[in-house]
C-alpha cells in the first residue's frame, strides 16, 4: 500500500494492458534492478487495492483480477491480515468448488486527518475506505504552539470517542510547502508558521506517527486514492483557498521538485504593480485569483458589513447578488488567465480545480474555461474539471498520505519479524 492508488505502469502480476497512473518515482542515478522482494511489494500493493475497491472479494477473485497465482495471493493475503490491513468475513458457498471466505479492508483501522488553515483547522477520523467517521472545525490561535495545544486536545477527544478503533497515525495538510528532509514548514505565507516543526510537536503529544504535506498535494493524492485519475498521466491540481496552491502529476508521478517547492504557480507575479503578496512580492497570481482576492474585490464594490468570509460571499452568489457575481467573475477570470502559466510549463492533459470557488462553478466555470482556451500557446486546451469538495479532499488526502507512508513502516517491520520466525515451507513469488 505504498501508493494509495497501488497501481503503477507496468506493474507485475496485472494481466492485460498496463494501468496508466501511479505516483512512484524512479531515480535512475541510484536505481536498482527489481528484486523478488520488490516484486512482492508491488504485488502486495495491487492486491490491497483490489480488496479496497472490490470488497468484499474472495481469494479466487483476487487471483482472477490480478493475474497472480493462487499461492501468491494466499501468501499476500496472509501478510495483510497479520499486519491488520485486511480482515476475513462471510463464507460464501458457490455452485461448485470449495467455499470462499470474503475479504475486506479492516474497518477498525483508522487515521486522524488534520487540515490546518490560517484561522481554523478541521480534524477528522477517516477509515481505510476513505469514509469520515467524524469531522469537526475548530478556531486556532495565531501562535503555532497555542494552536497545536488546542488541536491535541480535540484529537485526544476524538481518539477517546473511538476507543474500539486502531489509530495508525495523523495525516496533516497545510497551506504551504514542507521541507522533504526536515518535514518542517518551508514556506507558508498565509499561515506564517515558517520553520515550525508541526510533525514533532504532534508526535510528542499524541504518541502517533505524523505525516505532513502541502494541501494541494493532499488533494491530488485524494484524487489518486479514489481512482479519479485512472488513465491520466499528466495533470495539475489547483487548490483555491486563502492562497493558490498547485500539485503536479507528471508522467504518472507526483512531482514536488528538488526542495519540495515545485508547483508554486500562485507566487509567480502577474502584475509587478499589483497588490502586495504574503510572499513579499507584488501582483502574484494568488493576489488576483484566491478567495481572499474575491472578498477584497467584493468589499471594494459594496459596504455590506455582513460579508465576513468566503462562505458569506458564496451565499450572495447563490442569491444572484450582482456585486457578489461580479467579484466571483473577476476571480474566475484571473484564475483562467493564470492557467496559461500551467499549460505552458506542464502541458497537462487535465486540470483539476478544488476549493470554495467550485461551489459556484456554474458561474465561475465558463469564465475559467474561456480564459483557459484563449491562453493556449497551441493545440487544444486540457480537460478542465472540478476535483470535488476541497474541504473534504484535503482531509481524505491527509489520511491517504499517512496510510501510504505508514504502510512502509508496517511492511519493513513485518519483514524483519518474519525473518526471525521459522519458515513454514510456503511458496512466495
Amino acid at each position: 500500500m505504498k501508493s494509495p492508488s497501488g497501481r503503477r505502469e507496468g506493474d507485475a502480476g496485472v494481466s492485460g494492458a498496463p494501468i496508466q497512473y501511479g505516483i512512484r518515482r524512479i531515480d535512475l542515478s541510484s536505481a536498482q534492478l527489481a528484486s523478488s522482494e520488490m516484486a512482492r511489494d508491488i504485488n502486495r500493493d495491487i492486491v490491497l487495492e483490489f480488496i479496497r475497491f472490490r470488497q468484499p472479494v474472495s481469494r479466487v477473485d483476487l487471483s482472477r483480477l490480478s493475474g497472480l497465482q493462487p499461492s501468491t495471493i494466499s501468501a499476500i493475503v496472509e501478510d495483510l491480515i497479520e499486519e491488520g490491513w485486511v480482515k476475513e468475513g462471510a463464507v460464501v458457498r458457490g455452485g461448485r468448488g470449495r467455499p470462499s471466505t470474503m475479504l475486506s479492508v479492516n474497518e477498525d483501522l483508522v487515521t486522524l486527518a488534520l487540515d490546518i488553515r490560517p484561522n481554523q483547522a478541521i480534524v477528522a477520523v477517516v477509515d481505510l475506505r476513505g469514509r469520515f467517521l467524524s469531522h469537526e472545525t475548530i478556531t486556532t490561535a495565531t501562535a503555532p504552539q497555542a494552536a497545536v495545544a488546542k488541536l491535541v486536545k480535540k484529537m485526544r477527544s476524538l481518539r477517546n470517542k473511538y476507543k474500539e478503533k486502531t489509530f495508525e497515525g495523523i495525516g496533516v495538510s497545510v497551506p504551504g510547502r514542507v521541507d522533504p528532509v526536515t518535514h518542517r514548514l518551508l514556506m507558508a505565507p498565509n499561515l506564517k508558521w515558517d520553520g515550525f516543526d508541526i510533525k514533532s510537536a504532534l508526535e510528542k503529544e499524541m504518541g502517533l506517527q505524523v505525516e505532513i504535506d502541502n494541501d494541494a498535494n493532499a488533494c491530488l493524492l485524494s484524487e489518486l486514492w479514489f481512482g479519479h485519475l485512472e488513465g491520466v498521466r499528466n495533470a495539475v491540481l489547483i487548490a483555491v483557498s486563502e492562497g493558490l496552491g498547485a500539485a503536479l502529476l507528471a508522467g504518472g508521478q507526483l512531482h514536488s521538485g528538488f526542495n519540495g517547492l515545485a508547483g508554486e504557480f500562485g507566487h509567480i507575479p502577474m502584475d509587478p504593480r499589483g497588490p502586495q503578496c504574503g510572499c513579499g512580492q507584488r501582483g502574484c497570481w494568488e493576489t488576483f485569483a484566491s478567495s481572499r482576492a474575491a472578498l477584497k474585490a467584493y468589499r471594494a464594490f459594496s459596504r455590506n458589513a455582513h460579508v465576513k468570509d468566503m462562505h458569506d460571499l458564496l451565499r450572495l452568489v447563490q442569491d444572484r447578488d450582482p456585486l457578489a457575481l461580479k467579484a466571483i467573475e473577476m476571480q474566475a477570470m484571473a484564475l483562467g488567465r493564470g492557467l496559461r502559466l500551467v499549460t505552458a510549463a506542464m502541458s497537462p492533459e487535465r486540470i483539476l480545480i478544488t476549493g470554495e470557488i467550485t461551489s459556484c462553478w456554474d458561474v465561475a466555470g465558463p469564465v475559467v474555461q474561456a480564459e483557459l482556451e484563449a491562453g493556449m500557446l497551441a493545440g487544444s486546451a486540457p480537460q478542465l474539471m472540478v476535483a470535488g469538495d476541497g474541504y473534504l479532499a484535503r482531509l481524505s488526502g491527509g489520511a491517504a498520505l499517512l496510510m501510504q507512508r505508514h504502510s512502509r513502516y508496517h511492511r519493513s517491520t513485518h519483514v524483519a519479524q518474519a525473518a526471525q520466525r521459522p519458515r513454514r515451507g510456503r511458496s512466495r513469488s
